[in-house]
């Protein structure tokens, strides 16, 4: 185990909280001590949900150790039934009460409760939170399913599908649904079930009567669709339609699978991102070098976008889940790339600077490392905050999601160009740093003239030994671009010490120009 003040994922069982809040019906009973209750605010503060998580905590303290604590989990069990009445109910412990090894799934076998009772063994230890939702979900429909329900087939009707994998705290999964919801639409293809946000107990008993799955997120719906495969023979779609490469690859694949035409769904002409990546105006974007981070299935739909749609080259890839480095891997080696695999984010910090991308797409955590960098930065994957979880539609899968992600990913890249060009005009008397906003100059507070103060750095510019450089070097650097700056800097100072140079002057940062331009 390592102290970390930062992580990728929580614990297995805030996978399994996931899965039961993002369900109607269902009601987990954690057996965890009172500090675990934490959790619930990743539900009302980050994602900002109406209402708070189904779960029941035991919250046995530190005084109850040297009780029962299993009657303390059996008297929880019998309140929660007859408070909220769930029509199923899953049991587990949390990290801390799995040392105490009290097996919540046989107390609760043995108490004969009146409703399914999902019980789930979460390795706290070896797993994190995204296997712990996959497991959860994997549980409740081997739990749920009804084994005599078979696919009804078209045989005159429309062909209908399940939709697996979204749950709660999902990095834009209740947007995506309905953008993949539309696309069925125009195919013509009903939806089943939508598992496991949004489904009931009774849902999950008829997920058996789809024609096929579609897997959307395959770190959480991939090994229940393999057990729909072996026990229904329901195939299943894996492509997921994240860009408008991997949306028409997702159309085509769906409408094999349900035999229909899928030009319908192709014919998409609400799509702007094609057209904008290949106008004038976006020809500035072109050869942007850009470091992927995130979980792998995000990851390697951002690689893809990134170089067959956007025209960026890719410097970096990688990811934290190690279930799935699989998939990063074999894209990392389309693009004649080593892999990052890790879930340490002081590993990838050490990555991102290494590299000197122009454009970091990744996690929060990433975007925290862009900002000491002095990099620009978009969120592409969990784990996020709360400002990414907008109230407004903001789907990343589909057309209309190949538009958001288009904007959110130029953005940052076009404001830091405008930036760019204030810097340079930072010595006009009208746009100094002691003018103020021109709108307001009459009220612009004025520096006194002998403000000895110096201009402030950026956190790449603080990064490095300023004191080697002569004031006009300094200045000639601040025209360079601030998100090349930081890697300018360094080059020269690389430079100037493989020279021997103990000054670096105007001479030396065109020496160092010449040098790295060969």
């Amino acid at each position: 185990m390592q102290l970390s003040v930062w992580t990728y994922e929580g614990p297995p069982h805030v996978g399994a909280m996931r899965v039961a809040t993002g369900m109607e019906g269902m009601h987990y009973l954690l057996h965890a001590p009172q500090g675990d209750t934490y959790a619930d605010l990743l539900f009302t503060m980050i994602e900002r949900r109406g209402k708070r998580p189904p779960v029941t905590y035991t919250t046995f303290q530190a005084r109850d150790l040297g009780k029962d604590t299993a009657q303390l989990f059996q008297d929880a069990a019998a309140d929660c039934l007859q408070r909220f009445k769930p029509d199923a109910l899953m049991v587990g412990a949390s990290c801390t009460a799995e040392l105490i090894q009290d097996d919540p799934a046989g107390l609760a076998e043995a108490m004969r409760l009146d409703c399914p009772v999902i019980p789930l063994e979460l390795p706290s230890y070896q797993r994190k939170e995204n296997w712990g939702a996959s497991e959860s979900f994997y549980q409740i429909v081997r739990k749920l399913a009804d084994k005599g329900v078979k696919p009804s087939g078209p045989a005159g009707g429309r062909p209908s599908v399940n939709i697996l994998g979204p749950t709660a705290l999902g990095f834009r999964h209740r947007d995506d649904i309905i953008e993949v919801e539309k696309i069925l639409t125009k195919l013509g293809i009903d939806v089943n079930c939508v598992a496991p946000l949004g489904a009931t107990p009774q849902d999950i008993s008829k997920i058996g009567e789809a024609d096929f799955n579609i897997v959307l997120y395959p770190e959480i719906g991939e090994e229940a669709a393999r057990w729909l495969e072996r026990e229904f023979h329901q195939p299943a779609v894996r492509v997921v339609p994240i860009g408008v490469n991997a949306t028409r690859e997702f159309i085509r694949a769906v409408a094999a699978l349900a035999g229909v035409d899928p030009s319908s769904a192709l014919d998409d002409s609400d799509s702007r991102m094609p057209w904008w990546s290949r106008s004038v105006d976006s020809t500035y974007l072109t050869g942007k070098r850009v470091f992927v981070f995130g979980d792998a299935t995000h990851a390697v739909a951002a690689a893809r976008i990134a170089v067959e749609e956007l025209g960026f080259e890719l410097c970096g890839l990688g990811c934290y889940n190690r279930e799935f480095a699989r998939d990063v891997r074999a894209a990392a080696q389309n693009y004649g790339l080593e892999p990052l695999i890790t879930d340490d984010h002081l590993k990838v910090e050490q990555a991102i600077a290494e590299a000197s991308p122009e454009l970091v797409l990744g996690t929060q955590m990433e975007r925290h490392i862009a900002k000491r960098l002095g990099m620009p930065c978009a969120v592409i994957s969990a784990p996020v905050h709360v400002q990414d979880f907008p109230a407004r539609h903001s789907p990343q899968m589909g057309f209309e999601g190949a538009n958001v992600i288009f904007d959110t990913w130029v953005h940052p890249l076009v404001m830091g160009l405008e930036e760019h060009l204030l810097a340079m005009f930072r010595d006009d008397f009208e746009f100094s740093d002691s003018a103020g906003p021109s709108h307001l100059a009459a009220h612009a507070p004025q520096q006194p003239a002998n403000d000895s103060a110096g201009p402030s750095l950026s956190p790449s510019q603080a990064l490095t030994d300023s004191s080697l450089w002569t004031a006009e070097a300094e200045s000639e650097l601040k025209k360079i671009p601030f998100f090349v700056r930081g890697k300018a800097r360094r080059n020269t100072e690389a430079f100037a010490a493989q020279e021997g140079r103990d000054e670096i002057d105007l001479a030396t940062l065109y020496d160092a120009k010449a040098y790295y331009a060969r």
